[in-house]
């Protein structure tokens, strides 16, 4: 050994102290010694206890002198001594030359086992390795640790793996004093684990469960938002105007400035006001409601005087754009007259006269004789076709007369209608003209019509019972009112379909094509009671018993009762 210098102030004093390494290394021996009689490896370390009391036995035997301490090293020669242990007893050579990892395997031990216990050169050795096992070095200890951990990663086979390959159960992972272990996170992370043995698997879900689950939240959500829109449409429509008028969503009942197109026809005959003009604007198309134009009026506080005539507007007027245009000469149509549908002919005279220039006796006396027309009937209701008309400055009377009956068996011929049965298809379709608004409730009506004349439903009805019919016998269909009085209903009169059966002697009124198609038409259906429940919109409820009929007429009833100024 090399002269060292005494750099450690308390190297005399730990010389003093007894070695307590020697006492230790003796007692590994001895443990070394006895525990390969009977046949087992002496690899395992022995316990505390075993090392004391082989160290004892050392001290009491008098054959046997304990070894001489060795002095002690220098910081630095155990930081030295240590570093070459480590090396040494990290790995050891097999006869194949491969480095090959010894489990449990130590400096001190194999220095034991490679040399009898009598040999001074072993002992010296292990008291080398003794020393360099010392924990007060922090590098060497760390060094060791490095060992210990590489002879774990090269080990060929691990005690896991082996069990796989053998098919046998492995056994539960134990601590040192024999009581079973379970692994945690720390095992984990050592490497001395796998995730398979932390925790143990979820239960697997029950899917059954969970679709049944799934399905009662949805109708639990669609039971809820049902109702909440029920209830939203409950309320809407039963108080939609006082909510409009709450919330200012009061929808518009004109159009805006801007929005004019097209072209329209609008005829004002004497005595015309705006009542009686707003509706006419409404239906051709001038104005986007029947009271757009008399509300404006009344809103300005406007009463301007009405020429007769026929003036041309655009369509989707505003109600002030509207007037400007009718007040405005250079809009009114010179020679050119309009009849629209459901007029009479007591109706239609005055508007050719005013609108044409010509008397009105001149037209009393053209329509006497309906017969100079090809007519075969006592008078032209129904012929006098609605439409507009242009003519020269020159026309009669006459002229004009025939103008509208040719127009007329033009619809006629069109809709596929024998001339030998005109008479009869013009009566039927002015009926339907009168009672119904659009063309879908135009060919219902006729079915309702072709359905009460039904043989097989004389017995129910017998008469026809028309309150159109009734109204025109009377005189009543031009009081601004739908409803028929009892005198009306009861009259007797021969277009009275209240007093006899079958339908009227000849047409109420002029219809125009589609009345006419609809009458050649009707629609598929086994109806045969109607009622217009909402005069302002037209919305009409047709029924097939009398239970339905009465509580469609209650309707328009409450309907009436809500709106006492629309026409009931």
């Amino acid at each position: 050994m090399p002269d060292r210098t005494p750099d450690d102030p308390f190297a005399d004093l730990f010389g003093k102290l007894p070695d307590a390494r020697t006492r230790r290394i003796s007692s590994e021996d001895t443990a070394d010694e006895t525990g390969s009689a009977d046949g087992a490896p002496a690899t395992a370390p022995p316990s505390i206890d075993d090392r004391e009391a082989s160290g004892a036995a050392e001290k009491s035997a008098p054959d046997t002198p304990p070894a001489p301490a060795a002095p002690p090293l220098s910081r630095r020669e155990a930081r030295e001594a240590a570093a070459r242990a480590a090396a040494a007893a990290a790995t050891s050579r097999d006869a194949s030359g491969h480095d090959r990892a010894v489990p449990g395997d130590d400096p001190a031990r194999r220095a034991s086992t490679a040399a009898p216990a009598d040999s001074e050169p072993v002992r010296a050795t292990t008291d080398a390795a003794s020393r360099a096992a010392e924990p007060a070095p922090r590098s060497a200890s760390a060094a060791v640790d490095a060992a210990v951990t590489l002879e774990e990663t090269t080990a060929p086979t691990t005690p896991r793996a082996s069990y796989a390959r053998s098919g046998a159960a492995e056994p539960a992972p134990t601590d040192r004093s024999g009581a079973v272990s379970t692994p945690g996170l720390e095992d984990l992370f050592a490497g001395e684990t796998s995730t398979d043995d932390v925790g143990s698997a979820p239960p697997r879900p029950n899917r059954r469960r969970r679709r049944i689950g799934g399905w009662i939240a949805l109708g639990v959500v669609l039971a809820i938002f049902g109702g909440l829109a029920a209830g939203g449409w409950y309320v809407w429509t039963t108080y939609e105007d006082q909510i409009r008028a709450v919330m200012g969503w009061e929808e518009p009942n004109d159009y805006e400035d801007g929005l004019a197109n097209g072209e329209a026809i609008l005829t004002i005959v004497s005595g015309d006001t705006g009542a009686s003009i707003s509706p006419k604007l409404y239906e051709s198309g001038v104005t986007m409601t029947p009271e757009a134009f008399y509300d404006y009026l009344i809103d300005e506080g406007l009463n301007p005087p009405f020429e007769p005539g026929v003036f041309q507007l655009q369509r989707q007027m505003s109600s002030a754009a509207a007037l400007e245009a009718i007040m405005d000469p250079a809009n009114r149509l010179e020679n050119t007259a309009q009849l629209r549908e459901g007029l009479t002919v007591e109706q239609s005279l005055p508007i050719l006269s005013e609108s044409l220039g010509i008397p009105l006796e001149d037209f009393q006396a053209a329509v006497a004789d309906p017969s100079a027309y090809g007519v075969s009937a006592d008078s032209l209701e129904g012929w006098l076709f609605p439409a507009t008309y242009t003519f020269t400055p020159e026309v009669t009377a006459v002229e004009v007369v025939q103008t509208l009956v040719n127009r007329a068996v033009q619809s006629l011929d069109a809709a596929g209608v024998p001339e030998a049965d005109r008479q009869r298809i013009l009566t039927i379709a002015s009926i339907i003209q009168r009672e119904a608004r659009f063309e879908e409730d135009m060919q219902k009506v006729s079915t309702v019509i072709v359905n009460r004349l039904d043989p097989d439903n004389q017995e129910t009805f017998g008469l026809l019972q028309m309150d159109s019919t009734a109204q025109y016998g009377y005189g009543e269909m031009h009081d601004g009112t739908v409803s028929s009085s009892e005198e009306a209903l009861t009259d007797d009169n021969p277009w009275n379909t209240y007093v006899y059966p079958g339908l009227p002697i000849g047409p109420i009124s002029n219809p125009g094509d589609t009345a006419i198609a609809s009458a050649m038409n009707p629609a598929e259906g086994e109806w045969l009671y109607f009622v217009t429940v909402n005069l302002d919109t037209g919305e009409t409820v047709f029924t097939t018993n009398i239970d339905d009929h009465n509580r469609a007429v209650d309707q328009w009833i409450s309907w009436c009762r809500d709106n006492p100024d629309s026409g009931c």
